[in-house]
């Protein structure tokens, strides 16, 4: 009597199946016996041509079809005759709005003696007002299910609102309030100062903050970049209620501030709103102070900053930038992508693929409105400190010294055109990229023509810019870490200044701590 055996075809494997995918049968007189005859060598062949795709599917990814064509909605543009710039883009998709005012002033414009200023000036813009305590703002927004921001950046402060479309008019009164009637309370001020204080002394024993900080000011000392953002412990603590009334005074005038309105909200409505609530906002008797950005020093130098708790090194290296209105950006943006960015990192594969020194190698360019840096981080284990030195600077010689080659440069060409679309998902995103564009003086249709600019870059374009602008004479190279466990290595890198981090101090031009007068505590 026949008997029936039943194979089951996935990919090259067989099994039994009791339902779909469909099942093959077989007859076999001997189920205990496994088929030899010629029809199940072609059964076999069947079976792995039918498998075939997805193999080779699980070995290459299906090609990504092209972006879609990427088109950044004209705002409407007005000046209100005290000076407030508003620019409105209608987004109806979802009934939110989002309001995002900016001044075109931030941590470039703190007082020499007084780092910290501005950040801490837009921080204590939500902690009280002339009609409303912090309590009463944060319950206001709270109420509503809204979120308020405010902050610094290098070029500028900013303060945001994003509520549902039926609070609109809460989101312009805040706003204004908050930006035109700050009442700067001692105890509010002093609330804050100590939050930073305590966040300074976190964040000093922080390596990667330590070496991203260290890097700034030695790339950057003696220019209006030259210091942190947050300021250091000295100067936070001798600032008071009256420095952040002068900076706000001085800075948040309407002639030096943009406001965005993004979301379901018509430029008509926008527009009457700004007049309502910011039309009543005079000029004061301040003036933006203009700051002169002198050539900082154009020579390497080494910097290790000593931890011995540390267990792995933070590794900081790179030159001078590039001004954000650049027309060198676009070749130069390619570029960094090829050394450490997320498309094609020539930093990441011989760091972390070939060497297996680190978990992580990116190359960033920073732009500002008057400078810009350009800068390689990494981490690695103490003991390969040097080594991670030595290859990542052989990868910036390679990159200055070699035209890449034309698949790196469609690579990160195709990542940066097809990641743009991504920084406009949200009301804010569109907000915050209009603004910037302002704030760096860049024409409002700049988003619409990037794609077209960067396709044009040529490889040899970035060869040249790579050759002007990563320069290993003019390197400057920041180590955080346990200096003893590399200490033998260390010549390797030239001459090296070693500060141990209780020593260093931001708020001087050489990062140590100036040595106290006698008889001082």
């Amino acid at each position: 009597m026949t008997q029936y055996t039943r194979f089951a075809i996935r990919g090259l494997g067989f099994g039994t199946l009791r339902s779909s995918p469909p099942t093959w049968v077989l007859p076999c007189r001997d189920p205990d016996k496994r088929w030899r005859g010629p029809w199940f060598a072609a059964l076999v062949v069947v079976a792995g041509l039918l498998a075939l795709p997805t193999l080779l599917a699980r070995e290459f990814p299906p090609e990504a079809p092209p972006p879609k064509p990427f088109v950044m909605p004209a705002p409407a543009v007005r000046a209100l005759p005290n000076g407030l710039k508003v620019l409105v883009v209608e987004r109806h998709s979802l009934p939110l709005v989002t309001l995002r005012l900016v001044v075109k002033s931030g941590s470039e414009a703190d007082p020499p003696e007084l780092p910290g200023a501005a950040q801490l000036t837009a921080a204590v813009l939500t902690e009280g007002t002339k009609g409303r305590t912090a309590q009463q703002i944060a319950g206001a927004i709270d109420s509503v299910g809204g979120v308020m921001d405010t902050g610094t950046d290098w070029d500028y402060s900013f303060a945001g609102l994003s509520v549902l479309t039926d609070h609109k008019d809460l989101a312009f009164d805040l706003l204004a309030d908050m930006v035109v009637r700050p009442v700067f309370a001692p105890a509010e001020v002093e609330r804050k100062r100590k939050q930073t204080l305590s966040a300074l002394e976190v964040a000093h024993d922080d390596p990667a903050y330590v070496a991203d900080t260290a890097f700034r000011q030695m790339l950057l000392t003696g220019t209006i970049y030259g210091h942190p953002e947050d300021g250091v412990p000295d100067s936070v603590r001798r600032l008071t209620a009256q420095d952040l009334y002068e900076f706000h005074r001085r800075y948040y005038q309407p002639s030096n501030c943009i406001l965005a309105v993004v979301g379901d909200i018509s430029s008509a409505e926008a527009f009457e709103r700004s007049e309502k609530f910011f039309g009543a906002w005079k000029e004061g008797a301040g003036a933006p102070l203009p700051r002169a950005t002198a050539a900082p020093p154009a020579t390497r130098r080494a910097v290790v900053i000593d931890k011995p708790d540390a267990v792995q090194t933070e590794i900081r290296i790179g030159n001078l930038g590039i001004r954000r209105d650049s027309q060198e950006y676009y070749a130069l943006s390619v570029a960094s992508q090829i050394l450490g960015g997320p498309a094609e990192n020539r930093l990441f594969k011989a760091l972390r693929s070939q060497q297996g020194l680190t978990y992580g190698a990116s190359s960033d360019l920073v732009c500002h409105r008057a400078l810009g840096t350009w800068v390689t981080k990494t981490f690695t284990r103490t003991p390969e400190t040097v080594n991670s030195v030595r290859i990542a600077l052989e990868q910036m010689k390679r990159l200055r010294e070699h035209p890449i080659s034309e698949q790196e440069l469609e690579t990160a060409k195709s990542y940066l055109i097809g990641h743009l679309a991504l920084e406009f998902e949200t009301c804010d995103g569109i907000a915050s990229q209009l603004l910037d564009l302002m704030v760096h003086n860049l024409p409002l249709d700049y988003w619409n023509y990037f794609p077209e600019k960067i396709r044009a870059v040529t490889a040899q374009e970035v060869w040249n810019a790579t050759r002007q602008y990563l320069d290993p004479e003019r390197n400057v190279i920041v180590l955080v870490g346990n200096a003893s466990g590399f200490a033998k290595e260390m010549k390797k890198l030239g001459a090296v200044r070693v500060i141990p981090l209780r020593e260093v101090d931001f708020g001087t031009a050489t990062l140590e701590r100036k040595p106290r007068a006698a008889g001082k505590p």
